[in-house]
This record gives C-alpha cells, structure tokens and sequence, in this order.
C-alpha cells in the first residue's frame, strides 16, 4: 500500500519544482526527501524522479504518480475537514500565515483567544509575505492565511479560496520630527515628490503598491532605502534618511525623532483571512477566523 508521506513529498517536488524547495515547504532536511523518494520508488517499482542538470524532474511515472497523489492528498483532507466537522470541536494543528505586522500586532491576541478556549487545537503560525501566504494556502502547506489588499490595489487571489474581512488598517507618512510637513494635521502624497522614500524590497506587493501609488499621485518615487521590516525603516527615517508609509497595525511606539501625520485621502489596507473553500466545514477554521476577527475589533478600539 502506497505510503500517505512519502505521496505527500512527491507532491510536494511537483508543486515547487525541487527536493530543496519540497524540503522548505515540508520543513523537512532535502536528506529526508530524497530518503522518502527512494522509498516510494521501491515501493511502486518504478523511478520517479530523473536528473536534470543540477536538479531533478519527474519522469512519465513520477508525473503520473504525483497527479493521482494531489487528488489522494485533497480527500484525506477533506475527509478530515468531514470528520473534524462531524465531531463538531476544534481539534488537532492548524497551519497559520500572517504578513509581518499582522503576525505582530493581529495574532498574538488571536492566538492566547484559540490557546485557552481550544486547549485541543494546536495552531502555529509563520511570518509570511502575502504572496507566499497565498501559495501555501492554494498548496495546502497553510491552512488558513492574514493577508492584504490596499484601498487602490486589490491582491490577486486565485479561485477556490475563501475569505473573511479582520480590520481596516489605516496608514500614515513617517518622517523625521524636522521635516518641513511634520507639524501639519494632515498631508498630501504629491507634497514629497522632492524627498526620498524608504520602501520594502522590490518584487514585495507592498513595494508594488507603493510605486503604483506614488506614480498615481504625479510623484516619481526616489528610492533611497529599502527595508522589510517597519522598525527598520522607521529607524531609517529617525536617522534623517527618508520618508515612509507607516501602517498602523503592528507599529508600536514611533521612536524619537519620527513624526506620523495622516493622509488627507485616508489610505487604508484591508486585511482579512484566506482559507480553502473546501475547508469551510472545519471548526478550527471557523475557530481561527472568529478569533482573528475579536482580535481585529481589539485593535480597532485600542486606536
């Protein structure tokens, strides 16, 4: 009889296309794959995976086997959603993915809220951008993901996915305290077309959203610095070296010598849950997102 594992790890070699990217996805050693491969080709009596230069692909078997493993793979999954359904409690591992300030400043009330109602339900998170939160949802590496929309750019989510709005996250510029517009109630974005901004790392959807911003406004951005984490760039701009956008979910205390204004044209990002639609029955689901969405409306009277 084929082995669940060692299907699971050659769907995972077809999903990301290496046993290096099989064994980050599975948080396993590539020794491990490589290990369970071997096996699984014993097993069935035929060689799955061929050399390809530095890499490997599958062969016409290893194709065929991993196809038929994916369709294998999503009914135990949803048999176990039935089941875990049928039994009506929020039981077993849940998989979480949560953007970086999202996982600073949404999850940790949401995860003490899941802890001490659902003593059972183990739930462990992962910082993860929002693109490759969506990933491992579609996947199946997550099972449920905090990702992000900003008011003027939607993330593209592909079909047979579930969501569920958390909170409203408003965002401000950053700037050092000596900043000519540091005193005002309010800003435009067309005012810094002279600064220089500090920026996320390029290829991020944040990074994207903010040229596409900028450029909608008439600036050209002048990217000085970029930094993926918000302490950093607001270190950055303490240091006098930029400006910056500054959402405020997970922001903590501005450090001396930045100061914060709002955006006349209030920017806002929409963060919500994401989850396989054919997951919907799952209590621990529905457990997460509902702890998620109280830990939202913390946030928002905390502001």
């Amino acid at each position: 009889m084929l082995n669940l594992d060692r299907l699971r790890t050659l769907s995972a070699i077809a999903r990301h296309g290496s046993v290096s990217a099989a064994a980050e996805g599975l948080h396993v050693t590539t020794s491990a794959v490589s290990q369970q491969i071997a096996k699984l080709e014993r097993e069935t009596g035929q060689q799955l995976l061929a050399k390809n230069g530095r890499g490997v692909r599958l062969t016409d078997a290893g194709r065929l086997l991993a196809d038929h493993a994916a369709r294998i793979l999503s009914q135990v999954e949803l048999a176990q959603a039935e089941l875990e359904a049928h039994r009506g409690q929020a039981v077993g591992e849940l998989r979480l993915g949560a953007f970086p300030t999202a996982a600073r400043g949404l999850l940790p009330a949401a995860l003490v809220a899941l802890r001490a109602e659902y003593p059972q339900l183990r739930a462990r998170l992962r910082e993860l951008e929002p693109d490759d939160s969506v990933r491992g949802v579609v996947r199946g590496d997550l099972d449920l993901a905090v990702v992000l929309d900003w008011y003027n750019r939607p993330l593209p989510l592909p079909d047979g996915l579930a969501k569920a709005p958390l909170l409203d996250d408003p965002a401000d510029v950053a700037m050092p305290s000596d900043h000519r517009l540091a005193h005002r109630d309010t800003v435009d974005l067309e005012e810094f077309a002279d600064d220089e901004w500090i920026s996320w790392p390029q290829a991020e959807f944040c990074h994207d959203w903010l040229m596409f911003t900028l450029r909608s406004s008439g600036v050209e951005p002048r990217i000085a610095h970029m930094a993926e984490e918000h302490h950093t760039q607001l270190a950055l701009i303490a240091a006098g070296l930029g400006v910056a956008v500054a959402p405020r979910l997970g922001r903590g205390p501005v450090p001396e010598g930045v100061s914060v204004v709002p955006v006349r044209h209030t920017m806002r990002r929409h963060v919500y849950a994401i989850w396989r639609a054919d997951a919907d029955r799952r209590p621990s689901i529905r457990a997460a997102v509902a702890a998620l969405q109280e830990a939202g409306k913390g946030v928002a009277g905390d502001r």
